[in-house]
């Protein structure tokens, strides 16, 4: 017994210090970026604080609509896909568990050959094109609004909602749709934030799809805007004296800043929903 609790002590300080490591490593290069954002000397040498404190980048990214369309463009997406994609996905996975629907075991299989093999970029680009979203900030809203992955993490989630309470929310007169907004949303809280937290994640640092189907400025996102400025240069004309590397490093923390800001609320939900349809009863 002895043994055994002093091996378990081991494995705990080995524990903690593997992830104090893992979280400096993640930590010291996000605070380095922060400092140097809020740095008016462009400096690359690594400093715990700012030697000439500024906000001119932020305010630069704030004023300049070469910088401020493209955020707003992906703040738009990023909420609109995000609806879009948790209203099929729950809508889908509520009827994938309709066990009596006819040909449901057809569509569920259908769906998932889709996440093995595509069409191709060639036949999806030409599918965009006829749908107009070419050149159109909305095909990331379209593009990610069906994810088939999400779609069965959720079906996992609303199986293991148990049964009793579909047959309860019969006997007492609830139509299908009744039962999926009066039993099953109210008990999927958990699901819904992380499933709605990996579509807001993948549409906003959504790069490639704006590269492919959009030349129109006007319909970038910052995403795109952010590369093009750090590896090709595109640094837009400001009012303000702020170095191009405080310009980058801001650039940087109003990317990740939502996400960080919205993180805590969700964490909660999130550590529940992480192990969505990992454990049936």
């Amino acid at each position: 017994m002895e043994g055994r609790k002093k091996k378990l002590h081991v494995f705990d300080v080995v524990n903690y210090i593997v992830f104090i490591l893992i979280g400096l490593i993640i930590l010291v290069p996000m605070w380095k970026v922060l400092v140097d954002s809020l740095n008016k000397v462009g400096v690359y040498q690594f400093q715990l604080w700012p030697s000439q404190f500024t906000l001119d980048g932020y305010r630069t990214i704030i004023e300049t609509q070469a910088l401020y369309r493209p955020f707003i463009n992906s703040v738009i997406t990023t909420v609109l896909g995000t609806l879009l994609g948790l209203v099929l996905c729950t809508l889908g996975g509520y009827v994938l568990v309709q066990f009596d629907m006819p040909g449901r075991n057809l569509f569920s299989y259908f769906l998932l050959i889709t996440m093995v093999f595509t069409g191709g970029m060639i036949p999806e680009y030409l599918v965009m094109k006829k749908l107009g979203l070419v050149n159109n900030m909305w095909i990331l809203v379209v593009k990610h609004g069906m994810n088939v992955y999400n779609l069965v993490l959720m079906r996992n989630f609303f199986e293991g909602i148990p049964s009793s309470l579909y047959e309860a929310a019969k006997i007492d007169g609830c139509s299908p749709m009744g039962i999926f907004f009066k039993i099953v949303l109210p008990l999927s809280k958990a699901a819904l934030a992380s499933i709605g937290l990996m579509f807001a994640v993948t549409v906003w640092n959504d790069y490639t799809t704006v590269k492919i189907y959009i030349t129109d400025p006007d319909q970038t996102n910052f995403q795109y805007k952010l590369r093009n400025m750090i590896m090709d240069g595109d640094t837009p004309t400001t009012a303000y004296a702020v170095s191009q590397n405080t310009l980058f490093n801001a650039g940087i923390i109003s990317a990740i800043l939502p996400f960080m800001l919205l993180y805590p609320f969700l964490q909660k939900y999130f550590v529940k929903g992480v192990n969505i349809g990992a454990v049936k009863e």
